[in-house]
């Protein structure tokens, strides 16, 4: 093992105007660009192993865009397919990647961008320069809120309005740690921060605009709060149950459609900065590993009941706008997938931190659980990583039921996923806690 060694990049990956945009139940059209996607490369060599992580910003991509971008990358770079960790920042404002509710797929548009990632893997390769890296964790308690609430009738609703008085307390936790990794070149200047926080999209009064959300706007905060220029990321945590709405208190202002954005990206990226500059000791004498552990997934299934109903209402009308009408057409496209499919959990070990990655939505106690039986010194846990498998519960919230639980292509997964999955998780950190 030789000193290590490390390169970072962007590749611009901003659709056309025109395109479809998902992310809210009816098809919207970009008729502006307010801010660039990106996707963003780091790449971490010591001579015996190379990693790369990979983050896009866009709101999922499927196991088969992420392996079309690996197969890319590793053409260009040599890098093993297996030791490219993808996932997605999940904002709302950007193309069509998966095709739900109603909205297309913007199929041309994810091979390009699939490219360009590969593409970003080569120009961060190109980079390489001697290289020391730190992590450190942060806190950021006021941006991360619970959006599901349980109310006075016994249900429990997303995201039930500011001082609702019918909306009694949370009906879950938060995990307001931001983690990060910082890797810097031997001049001490930074070449880029891996940042983790489980915080869902903020968005804000600009439905029809192409942004990168706050996840773009904390690589520019951060940046600016360092003054330097280098690549900062913000690699998603587990958030399915998770926004910046705390509402228990009035609505926040909105002097101009991207107010909160910013705000949020501000706010979580002085506590970031603030965390980096505890690091006093960086190192450029690390092991680097990459495990994939498969799991089997599998999806809930409608009864034969619901199957019917949802074809009646299919078939005696048609109402885009009516989400009745819209969930059945969902739950006829469910039924029609595979009952069982494998789907990749992937983790790496970068000297004493761990990263591992979960393929949908995670509710937030499926980071934490991951986070504490992890033996690692430090770990972040990035969802919709690798794969997407849509929304995934806790068992109990299926029980409690709303939005994230309704059956849908984009909330389907069955009870004990949550199980699997922090086992999976599990699993892919110890194998490199020994191979360490």
């Amino acid at each position: 093992m030789s000193a290590l060694r490390a390169g970072a990049a962007r590749a611009c990956i901003t659709p056309h105007l025109g395109c479809h945009i998902m992310g809210y139940f009816n098809d919207r059209i970009a008729e502006n660009v307010a801010d660039d996607l990106f996707a963003k490369a780091v790449v971490l060599d010591n001579g015996d192993t190379a990693v790369a992580i990979v983050v896009l910003d866009l709101m999922c991509a499927f196991r088969a865009d992420f392996d079309r971008a690996r197969k890319r990358a590793h053409e260009l770079t040599g890098i093993p397919p297996q030791n490219i960790f993808m996932s997605c920042t999940h904002t709302h404002f950007g193309p069509s990647t998966a095709g739900c509710f109603n909205v297309p797929r913007e199929e041309q548009y994810m091979h390009w961008a699939m490219d360009r990632a590969g593409d970003a893997v080569r120009m961060a390769q190109q980079r390489l320069q001697p290289a020391q890296v730190g992590h450190a964790s942060g806190q950021c308690p006021e941006e991360t809120h619970n959006r599901r609430w349980h109310m006075r009738d016994g249900t429990v609703q997303m995201n039930p309005g500011y001082e609702n008085p019918q909306a009694l307390r949370p009906a879950g936790p938060t995990d307001p740690e931001v983690g990060l990794l910082v890797v810097v070149g031997q001049d001490d200047k930074p070449i880029a921060v891996v940042a983790n926080y489980s915080l869902h999209y903020v968005g804000g009064p600009f439905a029809l605009e192409i942004s990168a959300d706050y996840f773009g706007a904390f690589d520019r905060a951060m940046q600016r709060i360092a003054g330097e220029q280098f690549v900062a990321i913000m690699m998603n945590g587990c958030c399915g149950d998770i926004n910046n709405c705390d509402f228990s208190r009035p609505a926040p202002p909105m002097p101009h459609p991207f107010y909160q954005v910013e705000r949020v990206a501000d706010v979580v990226a002085a506590r970031a900065y603030g965390a980096w500059r505890t690091i006093r000791e960086f190192s450029g004498d690390i092991e680097l590993g990459a495990v994939t552990v498969p799991l089997t997934f599998r999806r809930r299934h409608p009864t034969d009941d619901e199957l019917q109903a949802a074809r009646r209402l299919r078939a005696a009308k048609t109402a885009p706008d009516d989400p009745d009408w819209m969930y059945a057409g969902e739950t006829i496209a469910v039924a029609q997938e595979p009952l069982e499919r494998e789907t990749p959990i992937m983790s790496l070990g970068i000297g004493d931190l761990g990263i591992t990655g979960v393929p949908g939505e995670a509710f937030v106690e499926i980071g934490l659980q991951i986070k504490q039986q992890s033996t690692f010194a430090r770990t972040l846990v990035a969802e919709l990583a690798n794969d997407y498998l849509g929304y995934i519960p806790t068992d109990k919230a299926l029980d409690q039921g709303s939005y994230e639980t309704r059956l849908a292509t984009t909330a389907k997964a069955a009870r004990g996923t949550q199980g699997a999955l922090v086992h999976a998780c599990g699993r892919g950190l110890e194998l490199l806690r020994h191979r360490s």
